[in-house]
């Protein structure tokens, strides 16, 4: 699934803005949301977009796990991982001024987007049973 670079930037900037929820539970009926992708910082600025990535970091209703890590084979290349407890959660998130905010701070240093995938977490260390 592909998506256009402002929506994977808002997508990926929200979940920046979220931590996991302790405590949200799931059943194999509720079917969880997940989106892995890869951001390209400008060059030399990955640290910085980063921080901005994870600054700010606080529990927002439905973010269940957001992960942002250094690709070692490409030092502009970061990864994120999240998952939510549906779409619909994640959709919501990227209404709130703080998400908005940090967009607009992310945007300059935002060089690129690479692969990009929605998944359809099924449960795993760290995710409520």
């Amino acid at each position: 699934m592909h998506f256009k670079r402002r929506d994977f930037m808002a997508m990926t900037t929200a979940a920046a803005l979220s931590a996991a929820s302790p405590g949200v539970a799931w059943t194999q009926e509720k079917k969880m949301y997940g989106l892995i992708g890869r951001m390209i910082a400008a060059p030399g600025k990955r640290d910085e977009l980063i921080a901005i990535m994870l600054e700010g970091v606080s529990a927002m209703p439905g973010c269940l796990s957001y992960v942002v890590a250094r690709d070692p084979a490409n030092a502009d290349w970061l990864w994120i991982t999240e998952v939510w407890d549906s779409e619909a959660s994640h959709k919501v998130s990227l209404t709130l001024p703080a998400v908005q905010q940090a967009i607009a701070r992310a945007k300059p240093i935002i060089a690129g987007f690479g692969d990009y995938t929605v998944t359809e977490p099924v449960g795993g260390y760290g995710l409520a049973k």
